[in-house]
């Protein structure tokens, strides 16, 4: 009798699980649509994607524009920019939904890890990709116009710059995680501080590599990758103490 009792009451437990987990993948859906409403409504996806745009019109020569080869591109095209601006928008609410569904099941002291990690994965996710948009463009752009040879007309696709920006930013965006992995895989015991600090000139030979093959093949946009990645992970090894001593559970302390 009491076995079925401890079965019927763990699925119980499991069901409501999935309820709490359904409910928080709805909320974290309904917040991008907010931002992606949002978005459509002001200033637009024709507007957003101009704004996307600039960095290469500024690279091209006066009064050049981009083609659409696609009989709907030119519609498909800034819709999907719109969403993709969307859900970058909405990481902090998309992150704090996870927050919220694996807090209840935390200590105090793993919840003082968990949040701030939270916190500062959007952050850095939303600066690789400003940092991206705002430093690494322009400079891409200018350095690949300055080697097209005076007879080649230069008029990029729309879909096909659609798909660079994205997997230029998504790269950003990704490496400027690495500070974050850093202090995770310190806090869990995988790897030491003293170890990461031994292993440092193989990181950087690491992050010279990983630029190399998710980015263009120029020098510019290759070490506008390298350089940030060596610096999060120094940066990271600054902070994981400081987060481990800061999530100590109370018998690691005594």
């Amino acid at each position: 009798m009491a076995d079925q009792q401890n079965s019927s009451g763990g699925e119980e437990t499991f069901i409501s699980h999935l309820i709490e987990l359904r409910d928080r993948l709805v909320r974290a859906c309904l917040g991008i649509l907010v931002v992606c409403v949002a978005l459509l409504v002001y200033p637009g996806p024709a507007k957003i994607y101009d704004i996307l745009a600039a960095p290469m019109l500024a690279a091209l020569p006066a009064g050049s524009k981009m083609i659409a080869t696609g009989v709907i591109a030119p519609f498909l095209v800034p819709m999907k920019v719109t969403l993709a601006i969307a859900f970058v928008l909405s990481l902090p609410w998309v992150f704090y939904q996870i927050w919220a569904f694996v807090a209840p099941g935390l200590y105090a002291h793993e919840k003082r890890l968990v949040l701030p990690l939270v916190l500062s994965s959007s952050l850095l996710f939303i600066g690789g990709v400003a940092f991206c948009y705002f430093f690494v463009f322009g400079r891409v752009f200018h350095f690949i116009g300055d080697f097209a040879p005076t007879s080649i007309a230069v008029m990029p696709d729309i879909e096909n710059y659609l798909d660079f920006v994205l997997s230029m930013c998504l790269a950003f965006g990704a490496t400027f995680e690495v500070p974050v992995v850093v202090v995770i895989l310190v806090r869990m015991g995988i790897v030491s501080v003293a170890k990461l600090k031994e292993i440092r000139p193989y990181a950087i030979v690491g992050a010279f590599v990983i630029a190399a093959i998710v980015t263009p093949p120029d020098v510019v946009s290759q070490l506008s990758l390298a350089l940030p990645m060596c610096a999060l992970f120094e940066l990271g090894i600054i902070m994981a103490p400081i987060f481990v001593r800061a999530t100590r559970a109370p018998e690691e302390a005594s």
